[in-house]
């Protein structure tokens, strides 16, 4: 199996790279960043890795199909820079944008029947496929936040398109993984995955391990069971120690 990781040099992309290199030792990864010499040292030299020296943004649909061709599944940990430019400055839908061609490259790939499309979320994004509603003052502050702060405006975007276009796609599978204040950990520990948030997302914030989304991403990958079950949805992943 081979695997496209789009930021894969980035906070949480290094973790999924790591986790699927660590759980299945067939895997193959193509690691997409900008720069080569940001690689993650413990997995630039291993020989099941491909880096992939790119920006997104620079690549029409036809360059990414050539890099997805051989590819079962994309995931996209991609997210802004939190600088005055990161945030305010173009590209302000540079995930939403990201995954458009992501889907729209799928449907051209000849290798590929179907293709696991992964994104990496936020737990503040409501799953407006199912109508979640939040606790009023949750929805206040988020209101908030996407008026101020345009890169929550950004996931919201990229999630919608995923479920608003699932139909038009016929190769694209997906899932969109939703962590709570991400954090940075050294190993894996407990952690559990629901369809909708169990305790609010800005007063109550359980926490989530940036090394427990790239496990659970490498398992919705490796595993068709974790697949079958999050396929179409937008889970909630907590680490376990704080959950009530």
């Amino acid at each position: 199996m081979k695997v496209l990781v789009i930021g894969a040099n980035g906070a949480t992309g290094t973790h999924v790279v790591g986790q699927l290199l660590k759980n299945d030792k067939k895997v193959e990864v193509k690691a997409m960043m900008r720069s080569a010499d940001r690689a993650w040292a413990a997995w630039k030299d291993d020989p099941r890795v491909e880096i992939v020296e790119a920006s997104i943004n620079d690549l029409s649909v036809g360059d990414l199909k050539l890099i997805m061709d051989d590819c079962e599944a994309v995931v996209s940990t991609l997210g802004h820079n939190l600088t005055f430019k990161g945030v305010y400055q173009d590209p302000k839908r540079l995930v939403r944008d990201t995954v458009m061609k992501v889907c729209h490259a799928a449907e051209l790939m000849e290798e590929q029947d179907r293709v696991k499309v992964l994104l990496m979320n936020t737990n503040g994004n409501s799953n407006r496929k199912i109508k979640e509603k939040k606790p009023f003052m949750d929805r206040l502050v988020v209101g908030l936040v996407r008026l101020l702060l345009p890169p929550h405006a950004d996931n919201e975007a990229a999630a919608d398109y995923l479920w608003q276009s699932e139909h038009k796609f016929k190769k694209v599978e997906w899932s969109v993984i939703r962590p709570d204040n991400l954090s940075d950990d050294e190993n894996t520990s407990a952690y559990r995955c629901f369809e909708s948030p169990v305790q609010s997302a800005i007063f109550t914030s359980i926490g989530t391990s940036r090394i427990n989304v790239g496990d659970f991403m490498s398992q919705l990958i490796l595993d068709a069971d974790a697949w079958n079950k999050w396929q179409g949805k937008m889970p909630v992943i907590y680490n376990s120690a704080k959950l009530n």
